[in-house]
């Protein structure tokens, strides 16, 4: 059973930045492509990122290209969420999630792309 654990989540002022992991066990990260969503209070979960098994090939939403960066370390088994000039408006819970499907930027930038999710991390950027 495939199990991924957020962690990294913080309390930060405007401008500044995070590193967030995605742990996986139960099964090799390799395996799976991934993603970062996120769900802010009141609104609906979003997508942030995804990134293929390999690693080579990435996404993101508008809202955080250029700020964020997805990555990921098979042989740690996990992905990371580096985030720069964060905003106030980035404030949420974020999540990881992982399919067994090969990379698709279409289809794995949608939430019923994805069959594992994690608990969430909280990320709350004060203005």
């Amino acid at each position: 059973q495939l199990q991924l654990v957020e962690s990294g989540g913080a309390l930060v002022q405007a401008g500044g930045s995070l590193r967030l992991s995605c742990a996986v066990s139960g099964r090799t990260a390799s395996s799976y492509t991934m993603a970062w969503f996120r769900q802010a209070p009141g609104k609906e979960r979003e997508f942030v990122a995804a990134i293929s098994m390999g690693g080579g090939r990435t996404t993101y939403a508008d809202s955080v290209k250029g700020r964020f960066t997805v990555s990921r370390d098979n042989a740690k088994n996990t992905m990371y969420l580096q985030t720069s000039s964060l905003k106030p408006e980035d404030t949420a819970v974020y999540y990881c999630a992982a399919s067994q499907a090969l990379y698709n930027s279409v289809k794995h930038s949608k939430q019923n792309g994805y069959g594992y999710w994690g608990q969430g991390t909280q990320v709350t950027v004060s203005s």
